[in-house]
This record gives C-alpha cells, sequence and structure tokens, in this order.
C-alpha cells in the first residue's frame, strides 16, 4: 500500500486549468507531490530526468499526445513499467482501445470527481494510506 504523500506523480494536461483541478484533487487525497507538463514532450523529458510514482495524462495535446507519451514510455526499457493513467474528454472507445493496447494501466474520462480520481489511482497502485 502506498502512501499518498510519498507518490511523485506527473500530471500532463496542455490546459492549465485542468492541470490546476487535477492538482487539487490530488492534494485533496493526500497527493502533495505533483509535478505539472504541457505536453507529452515536457513530460517525457521530465520523467527522464526525475522519475514519478505514476502518470495521469490527458489524450489530447499538441505536440506528443497522450497516446504518443504512452508509447514512449512504454518502449523504454527504463521506464516502459511506469504506471500511466490517461485522461480523455471523450468517451471514444477506439482512442481507449488503443491506449489499452499500447499498456495503459488506466483510464479516466472527464469530468470526475475525487472519489473516481481516488479509485483509479488505487486500482492501479493499490490502497493509500
Amino acid at each position: 500500500m502506498p502512501e499518498a504523500q510519498s507518490l511523485r506523480i506527473l500530471v500532463v494536461d496542455d490546459q492549465r486549468a485542468m492541470r490546476t483541478l487535477i492538482r487539487s484533487t490530488l492534494f485533496a487525497i493526500r497527493c502533495n507531490n505533483v509535478v505539472e507538463c504541457g505536453d507529452g514532450n515536457e513530460a517525457l523529458s521530465e520523467i527522464l530526468l526525475r522519475p514519478v510514482d505514476l502518470v495521469i495524462s490527458d489524450l489530447n495535446m499538441p505536440k506528443l499526445d497522450g497516446l504518443g507519451l504512452l508509447r514512449a514510455v512504454r518502449g523504454n526499457s527504463e521506464i516502459g513499467r511506469l504506471p500511466f493513467i490517461m485522461l480523455t474528454s471523450r468517451g471514444d472507445t477506439e482512442l481507449v482501445k488503443q491506449a489499452i493496447e499500447l499498456g495503459v494501466n488506466n483510464y479516466l474520462i472527464k469530468p470526475f470527481n475525487l472519489v473516481t480520481l481516488k479509485s483509479k489511482i488505487e486500482a492501479v497502485m493499490g490502497p493509500l494510506t
């Protein structure tokens, strides 16, 4: 069981307001070590420089989208097993299917609430303490 306060979580979304919302929701469940990136390229650089415990990434972003980021993570032997939750505002089953084929651990459809976010994290990481 991971300690919520000890998890280093990377939130990737091109919309600052969405990153702020996710960060505040994570803070509410005592996940206080949150790093933010505005696109997949920035996120991949961050992951390679300073390891994280979990990635929560939007699907639709400029430069490198969520599927591209997931593909890059899964293709790298050093970070390939990194827990990854995909965040999307679309209930597009085809995109979710692609994410599953690429090895996403879970997905979250916007809008979401604290209970849903926590349950998705716990489904991937185990119960938070």
